[in-house]
């Protein structure tokens, strides 16, 4: 009886060891695949984390450099806005000027002679009306005006002064010139010739007080 007993028990242990060892292999197996998954997981979450810092410090330095340019924007309207106004005074001083030109008689007379003739130049009409303010009697100067512009033209041409409306009082002299039928003018009052003068110089006047504009390609 024992031989046919201890070679079942034999059997049995060995069909247990054999289960033992597919059951610590399984396990073995499936602690393997956890680790490797686990560590999977981690890492994916651990770039996940990083990504989004990345993004964040990204967008942080984006925030920042819009930031700065727009403190550098503000910063040069101011620069440009202080130099616009100096300007201005410069030209509002200039203005205010004129009018001692004009109060030394002999030497207005000059230039009232000089914008009339150059006006008419300008507008080339066969009939032209010269406008100009009430106290001005630019009358001498159309007189002396006409001979010359028919010898540089060698045209005719008939030149009244507006007796009905005058420039307004407050402004520093000068005339404006119209067609016969008014419908084209040249301004030739003093302060249009300064703002022409101004615009002309703006680019020296800027050189000359702020330097030369590197970025500037064109003067104007």
């Amino acid at each position: 009886g024992c031989k046919w007993d201890c070679s079942i028990k034999h059997m049995m242990a060995f069909i247990e060891q054999e289960a033992n060892e597919k059951a610590e292999e399984i396990d073995a197996k499936a602690e393997e695949e956890f680790n490797i998954e686990k560590g999977r997981l981690v890492q994916t979450q651990r770039l996940k984390i990083m990504e989004y810092y990345e993004k964040k410090e990204k967008q942080i330095e984006q925030q920042k450099k819009i930031q700065m340019s727009n403190l550098m924007n503000q910063a040069r309207l101011k620069v440009l806005r202080a130099r616009d106004d100096l300007i201005t005074d410069l030209l509002n001083e200039a203005k205010q000027r004129l009018s001692k030109v004009v109060k030394d008689t002999t030497r207005y007379q000059v230039l009232l002679d000089g914008l009339v003739l150059q006006g008419l130049y300008q507008l080339l009409e066969p009939r032209m009306i010269v406008r100009c303010r009430k106290q001005d009697f630019p009358k001498a100067a159309v007189q002396k005006a006409i001979p010359m512009y028919k010898i540089a033209t060698k045209n005719d041409v008939d030149v009244q002064i507006d007796q009905e409306s005058y420039l307004p009082e407050d402004i520093a002299g000068g005339v404006e010139i119209y067609n016969g039928d008014r419908k084209i003018k040249v301004s030739n009052t003093l302060e249009s010739r300064l703002d022409l003068i101004a615009q002309q110089m703006m680019p020296e006047v800027r050189g000359a007080l702020f330097g030369a504009n590197a970025n500037r390609k064109f003067l104007d």
